[in-house]
């Protein structure tokens, strides 16, 4: 069964300086900031491949910032600005908003380069049969979740930004009495661009040009 699916996408204006702060010491403000672009704009084009129309555009930071100019493949009904609070809040009233009008929902960030159409086509077929879906990041947070119905433990009280945000997550919904592999399922493992080293990699690669 294929579920009517919304895939929303989570992102900040770039300003230099403010976004990709952990690659300014190799990159530069400026640089980082193209990147963080750069990133996003490619996230949003493997959304619509994915889901064509159905491409949400949640927006942080300067809303007055050029760059969502040129985003303009997401119609302004479906832009929103992000709620107040912690990266969970945020991401759970995103998700909501979703869900209001969809029968699924996927929610991603753009630091993810390897992220493919196929992998969110899977994710929402898992949809199908499982409350949530998540991909794993490599670093221990993850680069999508998705719900058909939400539970709100998996984005509270849980220590966004670090190395644990995966595993938390699993206790918080094995608490509420949730089954690995039924309720919620994960994919294999993708790796993002937040440090150094995953900038190194995406070059090497060949998935950054080099410089």
């Amino acid at each position: 069964m294929r579920l009517r699916l919304a895939i929303g996408v989570m992102a900040k204006a770039p300003v230099a300086g403010e976004v990709k702060t952990r690659l300014l010491p190799v990159l530069g403000p400026e640089a980082a900031a193209a990147l963080h672009r750069r990133l996003t704009l490619q996230t949003l084009a493997t959304a619509d491949r994915a889901a064509p129309g159905q491409v949400h555009l949640f927006m942080a930071g300067d809303a007055g910032h050029p760059f969502w100019q040129d985003c303009g493949a997401v119609p302004p009904s479906q832009r929103h600005r992000q709620c107040e609070g912690d990266l969970g809040a945020r991401m759970l009233a995103a998700l909501e908003h979703l869900l209001v009008d969809a029968e699924a929902a996927l929610l991603l960030g753009g630091d993810c380069p390897v992220l493919s159409p196929g992998h969110l086509d899977a994710a929402g077929r898992a949809l199908a049969t499982a409350d949530m879906v998540f991909i794993p990041a490599e670093d221990g947070g993850y680069v999508l979740v998705g719900a058909r119905r939400l539970h709100a433990a998996a984005f509270r009280g849980i220590a966004w930004s670090t190395a644990t945000v995966m595993a938390e997550t699993r206790v918080a919904l094995s608490a509420c009495g949730l089954e690995a592999g039924k309720d919620w399922v994960e994919f294999p493992a993708l790796w993002d661009i937040d440090r150094p080293d995953d900038h190194a990699r995406a070059v090497r690669e060949g998935l950054l040009p080099e410089g």
